[in-house]
């Protein structure tokens, strides 16, 4: 076992008996046996404006920052390149922190200097700090609490704790989502998850903006997994989120579109209960109407009580994005009264896939320009969901 190998080693059996304030000066301690002079984790906020700092005991914590601007910052350019990124006069590298390709946020470094083998370890040590970071995150509050920057109401609070991560991913295929208001959702949901044959894709968007609304979309989303995971089809999915809401919360009416990806051979298929047709991104630009059908009535009002909800399919290219949105992004209306329009929001996703952005990123930038629009007062959910086919 090599020196470095040792402390990974070390930093991974004291992991499993501390809690998670303790998490940063652990990996400090690790840091500084394998040759620097200190480190400090950063997590972006929900909403992925700021990098803010985990709080810190040991010398790390002295002299930097306590927040970064995601748009402004070296360690904001690491977070959205998940690229280490060193300043020319050297002493600190700042490195991406990533669950799977999900980013979570950075680990700043420091050093006299940077050589390659130590950027190597630097990578492992955030790394890891990540692995162990999230393991504790679902039962310690440290991560969640410095993700807000302000109180969420208890519909968005119930909403989010039924959300799976923002990004997942695999080498066939990639799926992102954003939700805002973040702090004050109403009855907007996504999932994605990968089965056995490929990834599956939920975007539910429910009447109203209360705690109905958030407990409507959770139903929405447990009665989703429920089906899929007992075997049923999405028509299946549809058929039991409507029965089940039109049992528990009646009157509550929801649309949605629920997906599937084959990874291997790239057949798309979905159903679309009035919701806004998904959007087909293929060679950085929009082909229009391809995967607009007619859409099927909403839920929640026993509707496919009887016949369940058209399926339909497209065969995707290798490279190929598919964009599925709520009317709460195109609808989005400014101080002035206009709207954000699908044009606009073709416009923006067409800039993102130009300049190279990787599907989070194109989001992240895409939610910025409608939040922006309503001059950050959203009035109605905006939930995004971009997924891109990329075998091989």
């Amino acid at each position: 076992m090599t020196g470095s190998d040792a402390v990974f080693a070390e930093l991974l059996e004291r992991s499993h008996r501390v809690a998670a304030r303790e998490v940063p000066d652990l990996v400090e301690a690790a840091g500084k046996h394998l040759g620097l002079t200190g480190t400090r984790l950063y997590v972006a906020d929900l909403q992925q404006v700021r990098l803010v700092a985990l709080p810190q005991t040991g010398p790390g914590a002295g002299g930097h920052a306590d927040a970064l601007d995601i748009d402004s910052s070296l360690g904001g350019l690491a977070y959205r390149t998940r690229q280490v990124q060193v300043p020319r006069d050297g002493g600190t590298a700042w490195v991406p922190m990533i669950d799977g390709i999900e980013r979570v946020g950075v680990m700043q470094a420091t050093a006299p200097v940077f050589p390659p083998a130590l950027l190597d370890v630097s990578r492992a040590l955030a790394s890891l700090a990540t692995l162990v970071l999230m393991s504790k995150s679902p039962y310690n509050d440290l991560v969640v609490k410095r993700e807000r920057l302000r109180p969420m109401t208890v519909q968005a609070e119930l909403v989010w704790a039924f959300l799976p991560p923002r990004t997942i991913g695999t080498a066939e295929a990639t799926s992102s989502a954003v939700l805002e208001p973040a702090y004050d959702i109403g009855g907007d949901a996504f999932d994605h998850s990968f089965t056995a044959d490929g990834l599956h894709l939920t975007l539910l968007d429910a009447m109203g903006h209360d705690l109905a609304s958030g407990g409507a979309g959770a139903t929405g989303l447990a009665a989703c997994r429920a089906t899929r995971r007992a075997g049923g089809t999405l028509p299946d999915i549809a058929r039991t989120i409507d029965r089940t809401l039109e049992q528990w919360i009646p009157g509550r009416l929801m649309t949605a579109v629920i997906a599937h990806l084959d990874t291997a051979g790239g057949q798309f298929t979905w159903v679309n209960c009035g919701h806004p047709p998904p959007l087909l991104i293929r060679d950085g630009r929009v082909l229009p109407r391809v995967l607009e059908r007619t859409p099927q009535l909403p839920l929640g009002l026993g509707f496919h009580r009887e016949a369940p909800p058209t399926l339909h399919r497209e065969r995707l290219q290798p490279g190929d994005r598919v964009l599925i949105y709520s009317d709460g992004v195109t609808e989005a209306r400014g101080p002035d009264g206009s709207i954000f329009g699908e044009q606009r929001l073709v416009d923006t996703v067409i800039r993102s896939t130009a300049a190279g952005d990787t599907a989070p990123e194109a989001l992240r930038r895409l939610i910025q320009f409608v939040r922006g629009h309503q001059e950050h007062r959203l009035r109605d959910d905006a939930t995004i969901l971009l997924v891109e086919w990329h075998p091989g």
